[in-house]
């Protein structure tokens, strides 16, 4: 381990398109869509046959079978199979965190590459059989003798056993789902159905810009033959937008519909990092530099706000990098609803919930508006949970990149009442020459 630590490059990183539940990936499973999201990591990046020193991520809705997906995938693709594959999730934060987790063995000597990965399909989720068929079905696997699988399997039996449990997306320890914990954030601060709307359509145009611009052209694997995500709207109208009916909360108070929230999605991300030593001998240029991580929870089971963490975790990210909010070109703020990033945003503005939640004695303050997901966010290309950390990291390191240097902060809310922040500095074109 070396005493001195190093910087952690962001070299590159690619995704499949995101394609909205059952649609154009339903056929494939997270193991499918992380092996094409690596392998295009490998020919975008020439690794063919590289010795990887670690590939970390994982996803989070996950059959049994998955238990090593990182590693299946990695077996799977076009790297040296000796490259170790370690399966972690922490929500939508999954590939954000193991990015960061990877970031540090670089930054102390431990590993000089890895990649952060991360997938989901909400099209394969797991069927889950009630408790009293699964503990049949064990028995009967354990008889001998076909009268004693009969015994086991008629002995009690109630059809209402067959019945499915099915998938659920609700909180365990409230119940309720993280839509109908986001309209209690809204209400909590006001946030309106025309500011959702707003934020949401400014998110699809952006998107839409960036992809005429090309922007995305090499941030995209194509995928099952699709080539890009299925459910941005190039023609979004503001005025339709207004006349959907509310999605989590039916009465008038409800504010959140589909269109100014994330859908279900299915996709897959990857991102190289490496030391800079690693990246020269390899003749790969630094898009950016990954600096500062921090996560945080919030106990929203009694109240606080389920998807509120990112503002704590920005905060002690930013006392612990020596920042103020506002020294920022770019801000990411994942859109998992329109109402959360609005909610973040007031929060961060608030007197009141920076002294009694964040512990300081003014507020964080506000933001530059044109510097926030310019390149369109969850809410236009979708957001397939464990993966959108490593979308969001491969964006925002490009974006520093074509800006020729600057600094992005990166802003994550998770499932569980979590949040994941990171703080991306640009790497200068005359910084670095490729042998």
């Amino acid at each position: 381990m070396m005493g001195q630590l190093r910087r952690v490059a962001v070299i590159g990183g690619i995704r499949t398109p995101f394609c909205r539940s059952n649609t154009a990936f339903a056929e494939l499973s997270n193991l499918d869509l992380m092996t094409a999201a690596l392998n295009g990591l490998v020919e975008k990046c020439h690794l063919e046959g590289e010795l990887i020193d670690e590939v970390v991520g994982g996803a989070v809705v996950t059959h049994s079978k998955d238990f090593n997906l990182t590693r299946e995938a990695v077996i799977a693709t076009e790297l040296d199979r000796r490259t170790p594959g370690v399966t972690l999730s922490q929500a939508c934060g999954t590939s954000l965190q193991a990015a960061l987790g990877s970031a540090a063995k670089i930054a102390t000597g431990q590993i000089d590459c890895a990649i952060a990965t991360g997938s989901d399909t909400t099209s394969d989720a797991p069927i889950v059989v009630q408790k009293k068929l699964a503990q049949r079905l064990v028995r009967l696997s354990q008889a001998k003798s076909f009268s004693e699988k009969a015994r086991i399997f008629m002995k009690g039996f109630s059809p209402s056993e067959l019945a499915p449990v099915a998938p659920n997306v609700a909180e365990p320890r409230t119940g309720l789902s993280m839509g109908q914990h986001t309209e209690l954030m809204a209400q909590r601060f006001h946030i309106s159905r025309d500011a959702q709307d707003q934020l949401a359509y400014e998110s699809h145009r952006k998107a839409a810009k960036a992809y005429d611009e090309g922007f995305f052209d090499d941030l995209i694997v194509p995928t099952a033959g699709v080539f890009r995500d299925n459910n941005l709207r190039t023609d979004i109208d503001r005025t339709k937008m207004s006349t959907l009916k509310p999605a989590f909360e039916k009465s008038e108070r409800g504010t959140l519909t589909a269109a100014n929230s994330t859908p279900l999605t299915d996709g897959a991300s990857a991102v190289l990092l490496a030391s800079e030593e690693w990246a020269d001998q390899h003749g790969l240029r630094p898009l950016a530099y990954l600096t500062h991580g921090q996560h945080a929870a919030i106990d929203f089971v009694n109240g606080e706000g389920l998807l509120m963490a990112p503002t704590i975790a920005v905060s002690r990210m930013l006392d612990k990098a020596g920042l103020t909010l506002q020294d920022f070109d770019f801000y990411e703020i994942h859109e998992a609803f329109a109402a959360q990033v609005l909610a973040t945003l007031q929060a961060w503005e608030s007197p009141d919930y920076c002294r009694e939640v964040l512990g300081k004695d003014h507020p964080l303050g506000s933001i530059d508006r044109d510097k926030l997901n310019v390149k369109g966010s969850s809410i236009a290309v979708g957001h397939p949970f464990a993966a959108t950390g490593g979308r969001i990291l491969a964006t925002l390191a490009k974006i520093l990149a074509e800006n020729g240097g600057g600094r992005g902060l990166i802003s994550i809310c998770t499932a569980g009442g979590m949040g994941v922040a990171a703080i991306l500095e640009g790497a200068s074109p005359a910084q670095h020459a490729v042998h």
